[in-house]
């Protein structure tokens, strides 16, 4: 098993939720996501970022499949480049 995780910084954290509507989205439209959590900070620390997504491959192939998915590249990806969305990814077996 996979875990790809994403935390994202908005530049207006008023984003955060609508990001969380359309990232949960992703469960009705990729076939491979076996599981996925979004969670929206509440600290508001410095150190913070302001939503965490943590998704759930079974395989690397699935991992890339969702990668280059059409559903994530121009529903999510495009629309979180739009907005200028900064991100930091960690991937990694379970």
């Amino acid at each position: 098993m996979v875990r790809h995780i994403v935390f994202m910084k908005f530049h207006d954290f008023s984003l955060a939720q609508k990001a969380k509507e359309k990232l949960l989205s992703m469960k009705d439209h990729i076939e491979v996501l076996q599981d996925i959590e979004v969670g929206i900070d509440f600290s508001r620390s410095p150190r913070s970022y302001d939503l965490a997504l943590v998704t759930t491959f079974a395989t690397k192939e699935d991992l890339e499949t969702y990668r280059i998915h059409p559903y994530h590249q121009n529903k999510i990806v495009a629309w979180l480049k739009e907005i200028g969305t900064e991100t930091k990814v960690v991937d990694y077996e379970i």
